[in-house]
């Protein structure tokens, strides 16, 4: 056994040889990590030289650049202006023109032809002739001075002094229906109908024994509604002062 073995190795140690030169040389191993690690340059294109310089900045270089000049930007078109067309007629608005014949009248002529409605005018009315009374009804002394000095006033035309002095003598005596009476006349001459109507009335209704005094109040009272173109009511007053 020990013969056997010895001859194999003699064998293999003959055959390894033959072997490695049949295989032929192969590079080392690359090692890793350790000191004597050699690295593979890459190959860098040999030099060539100065025709080749040449060649490039002639531009005979297989990788050309051309190069193009900038477009010039495009102007704006030119804006165009459109006019409109006059609207030719219609055919068939001609057509019934030329039917027609003449042409229908203007607006304000049919206007005019048209018959123009009666428009109510009111009748002037004319106001009623109107007399004051004179009063002569007793009074107080003081009263009865007030009254004169109020009728002066009148007179020469103080009328806001007038009925001034007339309201102090209703203050003294003020169910006098003759005070109030001649209040509603100076009223009247101030143009202040309204106040004359009420004041008459207030001397109707105390004037309840003395029927002149009550027809003139209301005699009085028409004339004042007649100023306030009241004729209807103007109208019954006097209606009342004719029944007394």
């Amino acid at each position: 056994m020990m013969a056997k073995r010895f001859f194999l190795m003699v064998m293999l140690v003959a055959l390894l040889p033959g072997c490695a030169q049949f295989y032929g040389s192969q590079p080392p191993a690359p090692v890793y990590g350790g000191a004597g690690q050699t690295a593979t340059k890459p190959q860098q294109p040999a030099y060539t030289g100065a025709k080749e310089q040449q060649r490039v900045s002639k531009g005979e270089s297989g990788d050309t650049v051309m190069t193009e000049p900038l477009e010039e930007p495009k102007k704006s078109p030119a804006t165009i202006e459109f006019k409109p067309e006059p609207m030719q007629p219609d055919n068939e608005t001609v057509e019934l023109d030329s039917q027609a014949g003449e042409q229908p009248p203007p607006l304000t002529q049919s206007l005019e032809s048209m018959p123009k409605a009666q428009e109510s005018i009111p009748e002037p009315r004319t106001l009623t002739p109107f007399e004051p009374l004179e009063t002569s009804a007793s009074m107080s002394p003081a009263v009865d001075a007030l009254v004169l000095a109020a009728n002066q006033n009148t007179s020469s035309g103080n009328l806001e002094v007038a009925s001034a002095t007339i309201e102090r003598a209703i203050r003294i005596e003020p169910r006098n229906a003759n005070l109030y009476y001649k209040l509603a006349l100076v009223r009247l001459d101030q143009s202040k109908p309204r106040l004359a109507e009420d004041l008459a009335k207030k001397s109707a209704l105390l004037a309840a024994s003395d029927s002149t005094l009550k027809k003139h109040s209301w005699l009085l009272i028409a004339h004042a509604r007649e100023l306030q173109n009241n004729f209807k009511g103007a109208k019954e007053a006097r209606a009342k002062a004719n029944r007394l």
